[in-house]
Formats: structure tokens, C-alpha cells, sequence
């Protein structure tokens, strides 16, 4: 009898990432993580674990051949993560397995090569200027008006994303990510940033799989300058006008990028003139929010971007009408975790269903203005998102981080 492999390369570390493997197990699927550290991760979810040198598109290759062998067959190769989609996809369809195309992939993770193609297609974006000096940026802005966001051309979860109010903040924060060669994996980034108009307005995403919007997310974000997402809502209490003026944006969208298969996360902001497509990612949505798709609705996005990139046929079709909600716990500074009190107490909201912290006792929490501030959440369900909303809100007032506050050196 073959045993049929479906090969993750890499995965993200924490939230929904670790859940791969156990809905490849659930369509009977035998889950294989290449990873070129096996160390980073501690729980796979019962995946196997083969050291391979997943920066080269050949070694992925190369090992998934070889996965193939004594009874098994590849039928399956993606990521969770960001960083690896285009390795997944480049080694895919080099094996013939199902795959959206690498060079479009490559376009839809540049995010001034993603803005360039949305904008063509006649999908409303911001006005951006791609940026390689701090000149450049500053001329860009200029023109632009301030405030104006400047950002990475490539990266996720709201790293080195800021409001730039002035030229001197514009300056320092261009001249700080310009002089980065590599990203917190260790691969090389490019030294090009986008300096882009800001839009205001509530902001949604609208979660897409093979082509279509299965829901639309409500996010909450911190404070500006920075973009740091604090908390969703599912499904988004938009009136119908709204939600149908989102999801056409968001489906013109990929299909100007060309995904048409598995999963996309795409980001838009609701102004007074209707969305503005903010970015796409060519992957499923961080922070929970598919946990948050099946609490609210019944559907698995997880197992439906396993079964696009096996081949496999999974409806994805909503089989409740109900409402999720999450927050996370951010720490208001710096310094070493001394404990979380009220976890307890956050679990005896009515509605809360999950509650999780990341830290450790005694962890360094640096914070960054990033997803990596968050260190812990309060997931919650109910009738509807507002509902939910409440419990969440009420959950996380509970949780108390203490931390040994840094001192400030005098300069």
C-alpha cells in the first residue's frame, strides 16, 4: 500500500502554523517538516523531521525525491510560513504537484511589485514609491504629504512597519531598515522600503481560499506610530454594501496576482470612498484568526489549504452562524517576565474558550512594535462577533504580566 507524504517546508513557530500537521493526518496524509534547524522546533504536531537546506529550491527537491521512495509518494509540498512560499512552490511544481506560480509568488511578496500589478489591474492601493536611499525617501514622502507609512518591500507580521510623521522620523526609520541585510530567520532581505500614502479607516481582512472569501476579519491595532495587532473579530460587522464591496476588492485582488490556489490573507482598510487594498499575502492569516474562521463558522482553512496543495477535494463551506473573537496581551514595556497573573480568571469569562500565555517565568520581553510584542491571547466565542468581542475584552482585562521594567541608562 503507498503512503501518500504531504511535505511542509519550514513552519511558523507558534499560533495556527503547528496545526498543519494534524489536519494532513486528518485527509491521511503522512506530514514530513523540512527544516534546516530541526532545534527551532520543539513541537511539530507529530510531524517527521528531516534536516534539509531549505534556503535551495534543489535540496527541497532533492529530499522530497527521496521522501518519495520505499512505498510513499509526495503528493503535497507548502509552508505555513511567509518566508518559504516561493521555495514550497518552486519545488512543487518541479515535482508536478499542485502550486500557484513561483514567479508570481516572488511579484506578490515584493510588496512595491505586489502594488505595481494590483494597481495596473485597476485595484485602488495607496500611492507608494519604492525606495532605495534615504534621499529617495525623503523626496518620496515629500511628495506624498505626511503622514506617510514607510516599510520593508518584503516581511510579515507588522515588522518595521511605522508612521512616519515628520522628515527626521521618516529619515531615522528608513536609514534603520536600510541597513538591515537580513531578516530575524537569517535570510537576506532586500535594502528597499515603500514609502506609501496613509489610509485611514477601520481595517479588515478578508481570508481567501483558491480564489474565493470565505470571511472577513475586524482588526483591532494598537496605538500609532505603530501597526501592532492587538485583536480580531469574526466574521466583520460590516453592513452588506461593505462586505460585498471588501470581498470584490479582495478577490480582483488575487486574481490580478495570480493565486488561484490555497489560501490568501488580504489586508484593506474602509474609507470614505470604499476600500484600499493595503497588502496581500499569499498564505493563510496569522494571529489565530483561522482558529477563529472555525469557532465562528464551522469551516477548516487549515485542512482546506492542505487538501489545495494535495490535490485533494475538502468543502469549505460554512456549517454554523456563529461569532469568535481574540486579544492579545501585550506587556507596556521592556524587561524580564516575573509571571502572569489571572490566567485563571480569564478562563472563567463566560465565553472564553482558550486562554494562552508564551513566556516563560523569567523571559526577556523586548518590545519591538511587532507581532512579537504579544504574549499571550484570550480566545472567545459566541452568538455573534460582538459577543465574543465582550468576553474577549473582559478575558484580557484580567490577564496581568508583571515585569521587571528596565531602568533608562542616562545618556
Amino acid at each position: 500500500m503507498i503512503r501518500d507524504v504531504f511535505v511542509l517546508v519550514e513552519s511558523n513557530t507558534t499560533g495556527t502554523g503547528r496545526l498543519f500537521p494534524a489536519a494532513a493526518r486528518a485527509l491521511g496524509l503522512h506530514p514530513v517538516l523540512l527544516a534546516a534547524d530541526p532545534s527551532r522546533y520543539a513541537s511539530v504536531g507529530g510531524a517527521e523531521v528531516v534536516r534539509t537546506d531549505t534556503d535551495s529550491v534543489e535540496a527541497v527537491v532533492d529530499a522530497c525525491r527521496r521522501l518519495g521512495g520505499g512505498g510513499r509518494r509526495v503528493v503535497g509540498v507548502a509552508t505555513s510560513s511567509d518566508y518559504y512560499v516561493e521555495t514550497a512552490a518552486a519545488a512543487a511544481t518541479a515535482l508536478g504537484l499542485p502550486a500557484n506560480s513561483p514567479a508570481d509568488l516572488a511579484a506578490v511578496r515584493d510588496k512595491g511589485a505586489q502594488r505595481t500589478r494590483l494597481a495596473a489591474a485597476g485595484v485602488r492601493v495607496p500611492r507608494f514609491t519604492v525606495a532605495g536611499t534615504v534621499e529617495e525617501v525623503l523626496a518620496a514622502a515629500t511628495e506624498t504629504g505626511y503622514p506617510v507609512v514607510v516599510k520593508p518591500v518584503t516581511g510579515s507580521g507588522s515588522l518595521g512597519v511605522l508612521l512616519c510623521a515628520d522628515p527626521a522620523q521618516a529619515a531615522g526609520h528608513a536609514r534603520e531598515l536600510l541597513a538591515r541585510g537580513f531578516n530575524e530567520r537569517g535570510r537576506p532581505v532586500p535594502r528597499r522600503v515603500t514609502v506609501e500614502e496613509y489610509v485611514s479607516g477601520p481595517e479588515y481582512s478578508a481570508e481567501v481560499l483558491d480564489g474565493s472569501v470565505v470571511g472577513i476579519t475586524a482588526k483591532h491595532l494598537g496605538a500609532p506610530p505603530l501597526f501592532v495587532e492587538t485583536g480580531h473579530d469574526f466574521p466583520a460587522p460590516l453592513a452588506p454594501a461593505a462586505r460585498e464591496a471588501v470581498t470584490e476588492a479582495a478577490e480582483a485582488a488575487v486574481r490580478a496576482l495570480g493565486i488561484a490556489l490555497g489560501p490568501a490573507h488580504v489586508e484593506l482598510r474602509v474609507g470614505s470612498e470604499g476600500p484600499v487594498l493595503i497588502e496581500v499575502n499569499p498564505r493563510l492569516a496569522g494571529g489565530w484568526i483561522p482558529r477563529l474562521v472555525r469557532e465562528a463558522i464551522g469551516t477548516d482553512l487549515i485542512l482546506g489549504t492542505v487538501a489545495a496543495f494535495s490535490g485533494r477535494p475538502v468543502p469549505v463551506a460554512a456549517t454554523a452562524a456563529r461569532g469568535a473573537a481574540i486579544r492579545f496581551v501585550v506587556p507596556e514595556g521592556s524587561g524580564e517576565l516575573r509571571g502572569v497573573d489571572g490566567v485563571a480568571q480569564a478562563c472563567a469569562v463566560p465565553g472564553v474558550v482558550d486562554v494562552e500565555t508564551y513566556r516563560e517565568p523569567g523571559a526577556e520581553i523586548v518590545v519591538a512594535g511587532d507581532f512579537r510584542d504579544r504574549i499571550g491571547h484570550v480566545l472567545a466565542r459566541g452568538a455573534s462577533a460582538a459577543e465574543a468581542a465582550a468576553a474577549a475584552d473582559e478575558g484580557v482585562r484580567r490577564i496581568r504580566p508583571s515585569l521587571a521594567l528596565r531602568e533608562e541608562v542616562p545618556a
